[in-house]
């Protein structure tokens, strides 16, 4: 009786055991399925960190390049987001945009765009002008201080440029001479250019009088020559924060050399392959540089200065670029170029070419009747500027690919036909109409805030 209880017990544990052993090996077969399934499903296939090109996982409706691009643009990749991240595990299609798989870290987010100052509107502002119409007689000419003239309605002085998607800081003299401190800006162009140079100086001293101000053209080879009407530009140091800003007279941008020193009514070489001898002696003494150039290039202008077309050191033969504006451009880049090469031996100088400011004659040319009558601002073109690239594509296609950037501001500018200097003068006599140059203060001011705000 015992003998067979027991034998019971043995027969009964042994089942147990058996049925132990077999729910293991049904537990170890459903995890070795589940295993597998998490292998081969769960995880993201290695296909999708490759190049769209070579992926299963593309969408065939878009192009490989914009969504997978290649490492030296990556930062493009990252797209705006638009809900709150979650823990949960990101879409197979996404994980190579993401989350970098070699050590689980998220890319870095995309580089804030610079602010693209051409696109914008004008705006009423009865702040401005930044200084006195009547005042600044120590900088500015009076031919282009229309406060001085006839001119009655002064509209044209109360507007600032907005840009579209940033807000521009506002000029601030004392604090841009500061952040200016032992730097040089330098504008090398033609009238315009001096215009806008005209328009700094008032703008950092609000067109008060400042006998501090030193007058040092002279360290530049700005002397008056014999029977000139003007030296070939001006400098003027800030001695409390040794800021210099100074211009010079280079109408083209290309060398010029007299073919006959001694004779003063010499003709001169133009080289359209060589910079302005100006900036191969000062170049490592600027901070600053502001190019233009653009409206001396037509054929009365070359025959009033006797100027000669130059390449390789001798007359130019070629007549494709003889042609006017083939010449200019030609000009341009090689100007641009040279100053782009210099970059890396001046790692502090920031470059800029500006590019054209638009004339505003309407019913004919500066020598034909044109004129530029209107006072009302923004009466003919609208306010704004919404643009995907300049209106001066002969400036933006030089400092494509370059360290020079692009000062846009023909646009902007061209909406403001009625800050030109017009019919107005200081005789109040009649005669050809400027609707080339602006009045100061004036648009050119906002060129220059466009300018301070990007140094």
């Amino acid at each position: 009786m015992r003998l067979g209880s027991i034998n019971g017990l043995r027969f009964t544990q042994l089942k147990l055991v058996i049925l132990a052993f077999f729910m293991l090996f049904v537990l170890w077969k459903w995890e070795k399925g589940s295993s597998y399934y998490d292998s081969e499903i769960l995880q993201p296939d290695p296909l999708v960190l490759t190049h769209p090109a070579n992926s299963k996982f593309v969408d065939q409706h878009t192009s490989p390049e914009e969504d997978f691009p290649s490492a030296d643009r990556s930062h493009r990749s990252v797209g705006k987001v638009e809900k709150p991240v979650t823990s949960a595990l990101p879409p197979l299609s996404t994980i190579g945009y993401s989350v970098d798989v070699a050590d689980g870290n998220e890319v870095p987010p995309p580089e804030k765009k610079e602010c693209e100052y051409r696109n914008g509107k004008w705006v009423s502002d009865n702040r401005r002008p930044l200084y006195s119409g009547f005042g600044c007689k120590q900088w500015l000419s009076e031919s282009w201080s229309c406060r001085l003239t006839q001119r009655k309605d002064f509209a044209y002085e109360k507007f600032r440029w907005q840009p579209e998607a940033c807000e521009m800081p506002e000029f601030e003299a004392s604090h841009f001479l500061r952040r200016m401190q032992d730097k040089t800006i330098a504008y090398v162009g033609d009238s315009l250019g001096r215009q806008m140079f005209q328009s700094m100086m008032c703008m950092v001293t609000g067109g008060k009088e400042r006998l501090d101000v030193e007058d040092i053209g002279a360290e530049y080879g700005f002397v008056l020559a014999p029977g000139a009407k003007r030296p070939d530009g001006w400098a003027y140091r800030f001695p409390s924060t040794n800021t210099t800003i100074l211009y010079h007279w280079s109408s083209t941008l290309c060398d010029l050399e007299p073919l006959n020193p001694s004779d003063r009514a010499t003709s001169y070489s133009m080289h359209l392959d060589r910079p302005p001898a100006f900036l191969k002696s000062n170049l490592h003494r600027l901070h600053v540089l502001v190019l233009n150039t653009g409206h001396h290039w037509n054929r009365g202008k070359l025959r009033a200065n006797r100027w000669e077309m130059y390449l390789g050191g001798a007359p130019n033969n070629d007549r494709n670029t003889a042609v006017i504006w083939k010449a200019k451009n030609f000009t341009v880049h090689n100007v641009v170029r040279w100053v782009d090469a210099q970059l890396p031996r001046h790692p502090k100088l920031k470059a800029f070419y500006r590019s054209i400011s638009p004339r505003h004659f309407f019913n004919g040319d500066w020598d034909t009747g044109g004129s530029c009558d209107n006072t009302s601002p923004l009466a003919k073109g609208g306010s704004g500027v919404h643009l995907d690239r300049s209106e001066d594509a002969d400036a933006e296609g030089a400092v494509r690919g370059t360290g020079v950037r692009l000062l846009d501001v023909t646009a902007l500018s061209r909406l403001r036909d009625e800050g030109h200097i017009s019919r107005y003068s200081i005789k109040a006599t009649s005669g050809v109409q400027d609707c080339l140059h602006w009045c100061l203060p004036g648009v050119p001011d906002t060129w220059n805030e466009i300018l301070a705000a990007q140094l």
